[in-house]
């Protein structure tokens, strides 16, 4: 069958205007480059369909603006752009560094990780019932405080509330403990009902001291939890950043350190996880450092083999975690490990010493809507409160990012609050340590709660090789002026 004349289009002259509209663009190549997919943009496409127009129909056809041929041409480009935008889209979904939304899950799936869900998050009100006995002021319920419902579902405070006989009633935010949407807790269901505290949660002992000395009184109090609206948000899953992340530190084999750390990660209550073969380096003591060779023999001492542990794992739970107990978290971490451990070795799973962080600043504040007076009646005013949570929660992402060892700068916490909206300037930030130093601790008082250390301004905390920090949400020390 002879060719179409009308629609047969000569090579030379394709290769023509490509080569003509590659000398005006200066792009050149598209498709799969080395740095990937490139698609062809919609101005690259309508400016050789123009071209191709003119070398087909001559100079003197009319491709103006306001042209049938040039919209025509127009809607033809518009839908070639978005055939190569697909087929970016299915090269890049290809790949976990790319994908993106169903395209990652997939291939987390392959790889045996299916996408994890998140926490169901609400609030509940905590509500003082009773006086608080002689000598005890107020009362913290700390972040991470563990409460339990009559099914046994498990939630936590997501941010630290303070009772007092001034203050008896408190909203606080609460997250679901175990992920997912079992997490959805509804109070209309009474199994589901946030109730009580659990009474094996050590981060609870102030409560739990107060009670018991205001029984031994004759004048018990009690904190309820009023729990009116459900627990929502446990039936999504993570977003696309985190689950890459995860998916990258996945292995591709078995019985590795990165193994044993994705698995201890995806255990409920792990904030972060370290896995290494030995603690220590080079011991610098022994009377052979630096006289001899180093490829005769290694800086150290023999694997000593009547110990089982080869390796040690290194925990940092978050706040609502509880370690002890035969369903604690160190028991949950040894039950994760438990087929992936080489045969034979039996790894010693330690709890991170965690550092308390806080902060000491003066904020200067512009364009806030604040009320005027004296100073305390400004920092007491609601509009104050919500800018300090605000605050604090912007330094508390920062300081939960850190890692083990990773000290605490001064600067990065500047930085965190100067990047709220209305805050002009930082003024005297004293980063705060929860317990303190062995050198900053009187031996001569009373050691039951002792005052944080406060480091001078600008200094940073460092911490060794085993603490990691974290955020203590007090705004007591911070002053809006």
């Amino acid at each position: 069958m002879p060719d179409d004349p009308v629609t047969r289009i000569d090579t030379a002259d394709v290769l023509a205007v490509d080569a003509a509209i590659a000398r005006t663009t200066g792009s050149p190549g598209f498709g799969l480059t080395p740095e990937g997919f490139l698609p062809k943009p919609f101005g690259r496409l309508l400016a050789e369909k123009l071209a191709l127009a003119r070398a087909r129909f001559g100079d003197e056809l009319d491709l103006g603006s306001g042209s049938a041929i040039r919209k025509l041409l127009e809607i033809s480009a518009l839908e070639d752009a978005r055939t190569w935008s697909a087929l970016a889209a299915i090269y890049d979904d290809s790949f976990v560094t790319s994908a993106r939304g169903d395209a990652l899950s997939r291939l987390g799936e392959e790889l045996g990780l299916p996408r994890p869900f998140l926490e169901a998050r609400g609030r509940v009100k905590l509500k003082l019932q009773g006086a608080l006995p002689a000598g005890v002021a107020e009362l913290t319920i700390p972040r991470g405080a563990r409460m339990l419902t009559p099914g046994r579902h498990h939630a936590a405070t997501d941010e630290s509330a303070v009772l007092s006989s001034t203050s008896p009633e408190v909203e606080v935010a609460v997250a679901a403990f175990y992920p997912g949407p079992d997490g959805n807790l509804d109070p209309s269901s009474a199994p589901q009902k946030l109730d009580s505290f659990n009474p094996a949660d050590t981060m609870l002992t102030e409560l739990f001291d107060a009670q018991r000395a205001a029984q031994a009184a004759g004048a018990p109090f009690s904190v309820a939890i009023d729990h009116t609206a459900a627990l929502v948000g446990g039936e999504l899953q993570w977003p696309d950043q985190r689950y890459r992340t995860l998916l990258l530190r996945a292995p591709r084999s078995l019985w590795t350190a990165e193994a044993l750390e994705v698995a201890v990660s995806l255990v409920p209550g792990v904030r972060q996880v370290h896995v290494r073969d030995g603690w220590g380096g080079l011991d610098i003591q022994q009377s052979i450092f630096g006289n001899f060779n180093f490829i005769q023999r290694v800086f150290g001492s023999e694997r000593d083999l009547g110990s089982p542990y080869f390796l040690t794992i290194l925990v940092a739970p978050t706040p609502a975690a509880i370690w002890s107990g035969p369903y604690g978290l160190g028991a949950s971490v040894e039950q994760a490990i438990e087929d992936l451990r080489p045969i034979g070795i039996f790894p010693l799973v330690e709890e991170a010493e965690e550092v308390g962080i806080g902060i000491a600043a003066e904020i200067l504040v512009r364009g806030l809507p604040l009320p005027s007076g004296a100073q305390a009646d400004v920092n007491a005013s609601a509009p104050a409160i919500a800018l300090k949570a605000r605050l604090l929660e912007r330094v508390r992402r920062y300081v939960d990012e850190l890692g083990f060892g990773e000290p605490v700068r001064a600067s990065e916490v500047v930085w965190a609050l100067m990047s709220e909206p209305g805050v002009a300037d930082v003024r005297a930030l004293r980063l705060l340590r929860y317990p303190p130093g062995f050198d900053e601790v009187d031996f001569a008082a009373d050691q039951s709660a002792p005052a944080a250390e406060g480091f001078a301004c600008g200094t940073n905390v460092e911490l060794q090789v085993n603490q990691i920090a974290r955020f203590v949400d007090t705004a007591d020390q911070l002053q809006i002026v």
